[in-house]
């Protein structure tokens, strides 16, 4: 094992601060990368706070990152010192179970193995990317495309694919109107992925405030949901809602914006339950799904298409020492769009 810098949690209730972890030695199917950029993802906050649940610490967190990769295992075919890289949410999976040998190892059976908060394979906990480097199983590693900054690209890392997969999944294209609820991290990498597409895309926010930036991003229209005339006027509307609000929202008035046989896909991750009338369903066959992430190979797709067509996050680099300040406006919303962390500045 080897000692690298890293910024972590102490406790719930705690400030995140310096200090240093340990990394295994590499295996001969591991990557060591030299962690460039991590962004800031809400559920940082929520692990590092202890909100989904009791987190055993010290917790680096961290699962939005690129680098450049440092040393390779023996048996590793796929990447060498110098490359471009990523790593997503999930760094393994069981790769036995009915879900991972279907390709969709995301929704493992037996639990997938989170970048940081998890046991792996070997019994260590995993630590996340607010390090100097981590070492991946080079079957989670991913390549960052040439043509597609390092830093704009950690984010697509969480709420790229997080909001590609579900676009992708419902046929999103020339000819589909898509409207996406609340222009936040996920939601505004929503707007500029469907657009890349071709979708005639909008937004439904409560306020006015981004009007303008849903516009800039690629939105051709915006809607105001704090007036209660709004969504009435919309019924009948988009083939596909993608809901990025973690918080209650009114299902069944978002379904009734559903042309026949438009979906309603929850990305977001409120901390309660939500109530559906049937009847929102029956009528036009619409439907209600849900999306955590994607495969690995739907995160290179991604990372792909976002090279293709010029896609990144919008961001505001931070250095590492201003993390706990980066986590109080998160959860004031005070940032457009996403923090990303300029690891050099860890020293």
């Amino acid at each position: 094992m080897f000692t690298v810098a890293a910024y972590s949690a102490t406790a719930a209730t705690e400030p995140l601060a310096k200090t240093t972890i340990e990394r295994r030695a590499l295996a001969a199917d591991d990557v060591l990368i030299d962690i460039t950029y991590c962004g800031v993802c809400h559920s940082d906050v929520s692990h590092a706070r202890s909100e989904w649940r009791e987190e055993t610490y010290p917790l680096v967190p961290g699962h939005e990152i690129t680098g450049i990769v440092a040393e390779v295992g023996s048996g590793v075919t796929r990447y060498a010192v110098g490359d471009r890289v990523g790593v997503g949410c999930f760094v393994g999976s069981c790769g036995t179970c009915a879900n991972c040998t279907a390709g969709e190892a995301q929704y493992c059976l037996r639990g997938i193995t989170l970048t940081y908060g998890s046991i792996d394979a070997n019994g260590e906990r995993t630590q996340g990317g607010y390090s100097e480097r981590i070492v991946v199983r080079e079957d989670y590693v991913l390549r960052i495309p040439d043509g597609l900054a390092m830093d704009v690209a950690a984010p697509l890392l969480c709420a790229g694919i997080t909001t590609y997969w579900p676009l992708r999944h419902h046929g999103t294209g020339p000819g589909k109107k898509v409207a996406i609820v609340g222009l936040g991290g996920l939601g505004h990498v929503a707007v500029k992925l469907a657009a890349a597409m071709g979708a005639e895309v909008s937004v439904l926010s409560h306020s006015a405030a981004k009007q303008d930036d849903a516009k800039r991003l690629g939105a051709a229209h915006y809607f105001v949901t704090s007036d209660p005339a709004v969504l009435p006027s919309l019924e009948n509307t988009f083939d596909l809602v993608i809901n990025t609000v973690s918080a209650p929202i009114d299902l069944d008035a978002l379904l009734s914006t559903l042309a026949l046989g438009g979906a309603l896909a929850n990305v977001g991750a409120p901390g309660q339950s939500m109530s559906i009338n049937a009847w929102s369903l029956l009528r036009n066959r619409r439907s209600y799904t849900g999306s955590l992430i994607g495969s690995i190979q739907d995160h290179q797709d991604m990372l792909d298409f976002c090279a293709e067509k010029g896609v990144g996050a919008e961001i505001e680099l931070i250095p590492v020492d201003r993390i706990n300040e980066a986590f109080d406006r998160l959860l004031a919303s005070d940032v457009r769009y996403r923090f990303v962390i300029d690891m050099a500045t860890l020293g």
